[in-house]
């Protein structure tokens, strides 16, 4: 007869000294993502699949904390656009958004030859459900030169020199960044696509 097993009970555990480890360290085909890339912006699959019946979106920014919000919304509201293939089948639309690119990758100090992506949570605030991206927490695909002059981006990502000695953030201080008030002191942002907007 199999014995349960014993939970261990231990009075003087501490978070004290752990540091939460970045998601960005692992794999994550099936987390919220998104990328910006030569003057274009798209989310992946997996954005897709969370609000299954979204189609219209706008892109927040909070120049102050440098975090970055997808609000799903309405057709006719005011700088909302498509997120997603017009098909049965929905894909993500990359969106062209040469001003946009240009002054985020001002603010942030990006290069803007180099592909950006960025993981995010789904989270639940002032009753609508939303995507927040830190700007911060990038992985950075550089361009590699490749024989005959071509150009291809890398496939291995390099990171913020900050978290080279380190795992994560303390428990504490991510505890602290979970705890944000998601429209104070954002900006919406419009796009402007190079083709027609869809309908349907």
């Amino acid at each position: 007869m199999e014995t349960a097993e014993k939970m261990v009970q231990e009075e003087k555990f501490s978070y004290d000294g752990y540091q939460v480890v970045r998601g960005e360290f692992f794999a994550h085909t099936y987390e919220p993502s998104i990328t910006f890339n030569n003057s274009k912006v798209y989310v992946n699959t997996a954005c897709l699949n969370r609000m299954p019946t979204v189609e219209y979106i706008q892109i927040l920014i909070n120049q102050q904390t440098k975090k970055l919000v997808v609000r799903p919304c309405g057709e006719d509201e005011k700088d909302s656009f498509r997120w997603c293939s017009n098909t049965g089948k929905r894909r993500p639309r990359q969106i062209t958004c040469r001003i946009f690119y240009a002054k985020l990758v001002e603010m942030m100090q990006w290069n803007p030859m180099y592909r950006y992506k960025l993981l995010g949570k789904m989270i639940t605030a002032n009753s609508e459900q939303l995507y927040i991206f830190d700007l911060t927490a990038t992985e950075v695909y550089q361009h590699i030169r490749q024989g005959e002059g071509k150009v291809e981006n890398s496939r291995t990502p390099v990171f913020p020199s900050e978290w080279q000695n380190q795992f994560g953030l303390p428990v504490e201080e991510h505890r602290k960044q979970l705890q944000i008030n998601i429209f104070d002191g954002y900006t919406v942002f419009g796009m402007k696509d190079t083709c027609s907007r869809e309908k349907g």
